[in-house]
């Protein structure tokens, strides 16, 4: 069993203060990610439990140690917030793939599978485990009849109710507390049932000047940690609208990007076949390139808002033809991009060739210089771009070398002279309306800012993409 495995340590299984026990006899196989070598302090393991089949137990309890029987005991929160009783889980490992032979060491989770076999409660906070009152027979699916209400008036949840894809507050859950995911979201081991996932891409192997983007997606979440539900600027309520969660990383394979790329279109289809809008924390510029292939295939060729200091139309470099420098030719010759909706916005720096833009201009794109964006407002210039991106599928990529390195440091390739953040949210903000189909933000590499800061501000316009997305109510 795990504990044989891991002696010292106890699961975490989630609570929202209501137990609810599995009834009919049974039996639901959970998925978990969580980090072994997270340990909040000695003799814990954290790991987060959700359901294969959409429901989940909720989240924020800590579970004992299993007693004789092999039952877990965690304090039971009736409404109210007042303790009452313990919930006894059993659990049973099915899967083990926490190494970093089958994961790179930049991927944020591994994810051992348990499956949830029996839960019952006592009346009070035994040290002994309690009598079975149900045994797990065949499996069974869940349903809204299957979750059984163990405090007498509450309410079975629904598989996403607003109190499970919610960002807990730190006025209740300590900021440091719990696993890192973005804003502290649940973690869920696919797309199926969400209308919006953060995937974590931790992928630099095509970057051409100062490696680490591989740790962003790390980076980015622990900044999310001071992001809130609400967006008080805009009014965007996202969590009231969409069902949202963090599917934690691609595994990418950090020794060959062709590969790389294919993990990644794969993994993305996948995500694009459950109905589901990705959100991707990167990972250098490259990872858009196959994302963009996987979103075409659905939707056919995209628009697209392009913040960055470079166009990344280059051809090749060491005579290679993937890298960050080169993806949106890419995208551009095998149709993935409507090139007359293609808008790159801050684009400056000195260039190997005279005319930079000429590819661009030839294949219709709109590049707008950073001089155009000096010390003004670019609400004009959004009015203009979704005229000119209509309601077609549009997708946003943000690479955070956009930003002057006043704000930004922490990236591979810095230009001076960049865009401000406050021009940022008014870049993502005038997309507001638009029919976005996914979005990333890209090239933070944390290591070039001991400060945080470039990872919070990547924290912060992801938040701001989630609250323009189609379906997003405001307040």
């Amino acid at each position: 069993s795990l504990h044989r495995l891991f002696p010292l340590t106890a699961v975490f299984v989630p609570s929202v203060c209501q137990d609810y026990a599995i009834g009919k006899g049974g039996d639901w196989e959970g998925e978990c990610g969580g980090w072994p070598g997270f340990l909040p302090f000695p003799g814990q393991w954290s790991v987060w439990c959700t359901l294969v089949s959409g429901g989940r137990l909720g989240r924020g309890s800590w579970c004992s140690a299993p007693a004789g029987n092999g039952l877990h005991s965690t304090p039971r929160c009736v409404p109210g917030g007042t303790e009452g009783g313990s919930v006894w889980v059993r659990m049973r490992p099915l899967l083990w793939a926490a190494c970093s032979q089958l994961l790179p060491r930049g991927a944020g989770l591994c994810t051992p599978k348990l499956a949830v076999t029996t839960m019952v409660t006592t009346s009070h906070h035994s040290l002994q485990p309690p009598t079975l009152l149900a045994t797990s027979s065949s499996r069974a699916s869940a349903s809204a009849g299957f979750l059984q209400p163990l405090v007498p008036g509450s309410r079975a949840p629904s598989c996403w109710s607003s109190e499970f894809n919610v960002p807990p507050s730190a006025l209740l859950v300590a900021r440091p507390v719990g696993v890192c995911s973005m804003m502290r979201l649940p973690m869920q081991a696919s797309a199926e049932g969400l209308d919006v996932a953060f995937v974590g891409v931790p992928l630099d192997t095509g970057t051409s000047n100062r490696p680490g983007a591989r740790f962003g997606p790390r980076q980015i979440r622990a900044e999310s940690a001071m992001l809130r539900r609400y967006n008080s600027s805009t009014g965007a309520a996202p969590f009231d609208s969409l069902r949202v969660a963090d599917i934690g990383d691609i595994n990418v394979n950090l020794y060959n990007l062709p590969d790389s790329c294919r993990l990644i279109r794969d993994s993305y289809q996948d995500i694009v076949a459950s109905g589901c809008v990705p959100l991707t924390l990167g990972g250098d510029h490259t990872i858009t390139y196959p994302i963009l292939q996987a979103l075409a295939a659905k939707h056919g060729p995209v628009g697209l808002v392009h913040v960055d200091a470079h166009t990344d139309t280059g051809d090749e470099a060491l005579g290679e033809k993937i890298y960050h420098g080169s993806t949106f030719r890419r995208c551009a010759e095998e149709g993935l991009l409507d090139c007359g909706r293609v808008v790159q916005i801050g684009i400056r720096g000195s260039s190997y060739d005279p005319d930079p833009h000429k590819y661009c201009r030839e294949q219709g794109f709109r590049v707008v210089p950073v001089e155009e964006c000096w010390m003004k407002s670019l609400e004009p210039l959004m009015r203009e771009v979704r005229v000119q991106m209509g309601d077609k599928p549009m997708y946003i990529s943000f690479d955070i070398d956009g930003l002057d390195p006043a704000y930004a440091p922490g990236t591979g390739t810095p230009e001076i002279a960049g865009l401000t953040p406050a021009q940022a949210l008014e870049i993502i903000r005038g997309c507001k309306g638009l029919n976005i189909v996914g979005c990333d933000l890209v090239e933070v590499a944390p290591m070039y800012d001991v400060s945080g800061n470039t990872a919070l501000l990547g924290a912060n316009l992801l938040f701001e993409m989630l609250c323009v997305l189609p379906g997003v109510k405001t307040l």
